[in-house]
């Protein structure tokens, strides 16, 4: 009713004289605490310790070895942490970070079935803590997916076994090129495209854009409006990819490839539909060149494609 406790209560109507020379709580001799003779019996085997280059713990646990119990091994490390001469304690030793920084990958292709990017990426279940792996290589050329797979598990086996089935469909390209997965930097994958005279890159560790096809290829899926986000089992995500690579291969519209799709620049049927395209364009421009500051060209797919291609500096203008 009074929105107290009882013990608030009963003191404030039966208020405790006031001590005129109050003891700190820290102050006050509890039969638990430890007397000023062990306490600096203690510190003393500390710095000991630290002075050899030995931990806390250790220093404890050799004066309990020899039959001395002072304190508890909470106490030892409360007085450890009062010593003000802290800069004796020994530091631990890290692990050197003393490797080379990795080279930049620089990529480049400027024909279908030379580079190829993969990646691994993860489908959501219905439960937690389970989620299926889909596999996925890319032609960075073409944009078009060379193989895939979806499994339940990321193993370097499944890996070798996909790049076995899309080299013996399309055939081996140059260079294959991974972010630093297990999977991806496995002895077997390597052997298995070395087998094959093929080299394997990979991106530099915690930078983001040295595989930007796999990552794009992956975004593309999954912000897809059709995209059901949960898959309730592994056949259901198979059965979702086998649609899905489909479609994207042969009807999407890369915005990358001047809105061509990734099997059309892949096998060159490209320029029949850019002569069609530029076709149209050109009528309209005719019947409205209002409209334009200049006659228009229809866009087509980049000659050269690449990770990490240097830019081409623009041409001075002429003064």
């Amino acid at each position: 009713m009074t929105g107290v406790a009882r013990s608030t209560w009963q003191y404030r109507k039966s208020p405790r004289p006031r001590v005129s020379d109050p003891m700190r709580q820290a102050d006050r001799a509890y039969e638990a605490r430890i007397s000023d003779a062990d306490r600096q019996h203690i510190e003393s085997r500390i710095l000991a310790g630290w002075a050899d280059g030995n931990s806390v713990d250790h220093s404890f646990a050799t004066a309990w070895d020899a039959g001395l119990m002072l304190a508890s091994r909470r106490t030892w490390w409360r007085i450890a942490a009062q010593i003000e001469q802290q800069m004796l304690r020994p530091k631990v030793p890290t692990r050197a970070q003393k490797r080379d920084p990795r080279n930049k990958p620089i990529l480049k292709a400027t024909a279908p079935g030379q580079v190829w990017s993969w990646d691994i990426t993860d489908l959501y279940s219905p439960w937690r803590g389970i989620v299926f792996k889909a596999y996925k290589i890319t032609d960075i050329f073409s944009r078009e997916i060379v193989g895939w797979r979806v499994e339940d598990r990321e193993a370097d086996y499944l890996a070798v076994d996909l790049f076995d089935t899309a080299i013996t469909a399309h055939g081996a390209p140059k260079i294959v090129h991974a972010d630093n997965g297990a999977a991806m930097k496995s002895d077997l994958l390597r052997d298995c495209l070395g087998s094959h005279n093929v080299k394997v890159s990979h991106s530099r560790p915690y930078v983001s854009d040295d595989n930007p096809f796999s990552e794009a290829g992956f975004r593309t899926m999954k912000y897809r409006p059709s995209y059901p986000r949960v898959f309730a089992d592994i056949e259901a995500a198979r059965s979702y990819l086998s649609e899905y690579v489909p479609w994207y291969n042969h009807e999407h519209k890369h915005s990358g490839i001047a809105l061509f799709s990734p099997a059309q620049v892949h096998d060159g049927s490209w320029r029949e539909v850019w002569q069609t395209r530029e076709r149209a364009l050109q009528r309209y421009f005719e019947a409205h060149p209002e409209r334009f500051r200049a006659r228009p060209r229809t866009p087509a797919p980049n000659d050269t494609v690449g990770i990490n291609l240097p830019h081409k500096s623009p041409l001075p203008k002429a003064a």
